[in-house]
């Protein structure tokens, strides 16, 4: 069985992204029937209980503020707690087993608006369901309040490199997305923390920011692996779709470097076919966001999803 590590360099990362494809399809197809139960695919439910009016800068995102007048987002204040709740009940009998709850905040304010955040938490953990949140930058006595009230996993991506990454964000640093993921560490949470391609970084950024992911002791338990969606309105409205082939070069990348962690297939998967999101379940993706919406993108329909499933003899987990 091949050993966890978390002292990869940069370039031995960017090695394996870049190794003959059959090669890389074999070793994490390998490293992934070592580590997790075959044939299975976890159904991540995402549902945005905040959207828009974000005060920050990220050039790929509808809901920053800075991009609204283009966009036309409409603003969304913070849901009802019993109506949260009822959607996580809907997505449990739809099948999912994770209901993650995303509001679009720089950091949590604690208040009347986190005390509700707290209350969904519990609720969906009382349902039986995995409970996750993404709610920007927090502190480690709000991160200890969400795991006393339940919460499974708290997602904050990294995004990219540090090298690529002020290209992307200036409203808040690299290092502040650190101390986050090492506040939810403290508080007993696991992590989920990935990334996005597609935003014109370079090969090596993407086997950068693996290797960070990969370095962080334990691994984080899941990494969303998300091509970017390129939105009207925002600065990145003209990048390019992202090649089937990277995606899957990535997601098996991921799987290898990071044995043990669930890979999400995430942002992005509805553009890609049948087939390749196949590979990349064969190359080690064993979780998908399942739902027709990712926060403000739409995403693949639910009979679609579970009829791929059937056909590629999966279950659910």
């Amino acid at each position: 069985m091949d050993d966890i590590r978390t002292d990869w360099t940069a370039d031995e990362v960017l090695e394996i992204l870049e190794s003959p494809f059959l090669d890389l399809m074999y070793r994490a197809q390998t490293i992934h029937r070592q580590y997790h139960e075959e044939n299975t695919v976890q159904l991540a439910s995402l549902l945005s209980i905040k959207t828009g009016s974000c005060p920050e800068d990220c050039k790929y995102c509808p809901q920053s503020a800075h991009y609204a007048k283009k966009t036309g987002l409409k603003k969304e204040p913070l849901m009802d707690v019993d109506a949260v709740l009822e959607k996580a009940k809907q997505a449990k009998e739809h099948g999912a087993t994770r209901f993650c709850m995303g509001a679009a905040w720089r950091g949590v304010k604690d208040g009347e608006a986190f005390d509700n955040v707290v209350e969904m938490v519990r609720g969906v953990t009382d349902m039986g369901m995995e409970a996750c949140v993404t709610l920007g930058m927090l502190n480690q006595e709000q991160a200890d309040r969400l795991a006393e009230a339940g919460l499974k996993a708290y997602n904050h991506n990294l995004d990219t490199s540090p090298e690529f990454y002020e290209e992307i964000i200036t409203t808040r640093t690299y290092q502040d997305r650190l101390d986050t993921l090492e506040c939810v560490r403290k508080s007993g949470v696991t992590i989920c923390s990935g990334g996005i391609i597609g935003m014109g970084e370079s090969n090596w950024d993407r086997a950068r920011m693996l290797q960070i992911l990969a370095n962080l002791d334990p691994h984080p338990e899941s990494v969303p692996i998300n091509a970017l969606v390129s939105v009207d309105g925002t600065p990145m409205e003209q990048r390019q779709r992202v090649e089937p082939m990277e995606m899957i070069r990535m997601v098996a990348t991921a799987r290898i470097v990071m044995p043990k962690s669930r890979v999400r297939l995430s942002a992005g998967r509805k553009d890609f076919s049948k087939e390749t999101q196949i590979m990349c379940l064969m190359a080690g993706a064993n979780s998908i966001f399942y739902g027709e919406k990712l926060l403000t993108t739409a995403n693949n329909d639910v009979q679609e999803d579970l009829d791929l499933i059937a056909e590629a003899g999966l279950k659910v987990a």
